[in-house]
């Protein structure tokens, strides 16, 4: 993954954010929406643009479009700020590999466990029958 062609590639455009703020809010854009075209980006292997398709399949368009925002602040490039270092944070939260699941088998101790658990839990039910049958 290289950020500073992916950094490159990323188109942002300011609207009106919403909530409170009064007459500030009405007439500043200082919401932030990132646009990120996974499928035409350079800055990602296919081996990674796969995998980030799979895990981000539902914050995906049809298009392989990756929209993301920030309106937490009332400044245009704080949000700016903040809106890029969460779309880097959510790639490489989901460019990561999975680890290999390790097959184990349980302990000669687990089984006698579960089997001495299985034989008090039979006896109890055994006792709960009608002595006269």
């Amino acid at each position: 993954m290289d950020e500073q062609q992916i950094t490159r590639e990323l188109s942002f455009k300011a609207v009106r954010s919403s909530g409170a703020g009064g007459q500030h809010v009405n007439k500043t854009s200082s919401k932030v929406e990132l646009y990120f075209d996974l499928e035409a980006s350079e800055g990602v292997s296919e081996e990674e643009k796969q995998r980030l398709i799979k895990k981000l399949d539902s914050r995906l368009t049809k298009e392989n479009l990756l929209i993301l925002h920030s309106e937490e602040s009332r400044s245009q490039h704080k949000n700016k700020e903040l809106v890029i270092s969460k779309f880097f944070d959510l790639l490489r939260e989901n460019i990561k590999k999975p680890k290999p699941r390790k097959k184990t088998k349980p302990s000669k101790a687990a089984k006698l466990k579960r089997l001495k658990a299985k034989k008090i839990n039979a006896e109890k039910k055994a006792r709960r029958n009608d002595p006269l049958k």
